[in-house]
């Protein structure tokens, strides 16, 4: 059994909920009447992001980019993407938001992960059209699906997530060790299931390092 990270993006990777503050300023409307309702589990995220997504005229999408470009990531990213590679751990990057907003803030980084599964986006039309390959559920990326895909391709894995909100539920719900910070840690409280806290990429790798002096770690 090898380790495998599973890393959420908007929040996570990045210093602050990129993709929500992207729904606030370009569907403030409708986002002000949505999100409340997906935090409070009144309706799923995969109705409300399909909601708020497709109310965006698809001329938006071009500034919705250059929106995420300057987003900085966590401190700590680069140190633990190194301690990953020194270690030859792979890194999947699982986001329940816009692909093309991971890519354009992750850049070079891109080469350093070994995939990332995000929700597509059409422009064809006059709204976005959204298209995810893991929509199941309840979610608009089911995240556990993606976890089972490498698990069936790879052989047995010791999944380790890394998170910090609703999008992240249920992944870090399925995987046996689970780094959760913000909304995630509220909600894994909620279910009693056991969890790393953190604050930045530091602490994550500075843990890890500790899992792999420990005799029979999984890591």
């Amino acid at each position: 059994m090898h380790p495998m990270i599973f890393c959420d993006f908007d929040g996570t990777i990045t210093a602050v909920e990129t993709f929500v503050a992207m729904f606030k300023a370009f569907a403030p409307d409708v986002s002000r009447q949505v999100l409340p309702q997906i935090y409070q589990r009144q309706i799923t995220l995969r109705q409300g992001v399909r909601q708020i997504l497709e109310s965006i005229p698809s001329r938006c999408y071009p500034d919705i980019l250059d929106f995420t470009r300057s987003q900085p990531t966590r401190p700590g990213f680069i140190e633990f993407l190194d301690f990953l590679d020194s270690h030859q751990v792979p890194l999947v990057v699982v986001s329940g938001g816009l692909r093309g907003m991971v890519e354009v803030v992750l850049g070079d980084l891109i080469q350093r992960v070994l995939a990332i599964h995000a929700i597509e986006v059409n422009t064809s039309q006059e709204y976005l059209q959204i298209d995810s390959p893991y929509e199941a559920g309840t979610e608009m990326v089911a995240k556990v699906d993606v976890i089972k895909q490498y698990s069936n391709q790879d052989g047995e894995i010791h999944a380790i997530a890394i998170g910090d909100s609703l999008t992240d539920l249920n992944m870090a719900l399925y995987a046996p060790t689970v780094f959760a910070r913000d909304r995630l840690a509220e909600y894994l409280n909620q279910h009693q299931k056991a969890y790393i806290p953190w604050n930045d990429f530091f602490d994550i790798r500075d843990h890890l390092m500790k899992m792999e002096e420990v005799p029979g770690s999984k890591f």
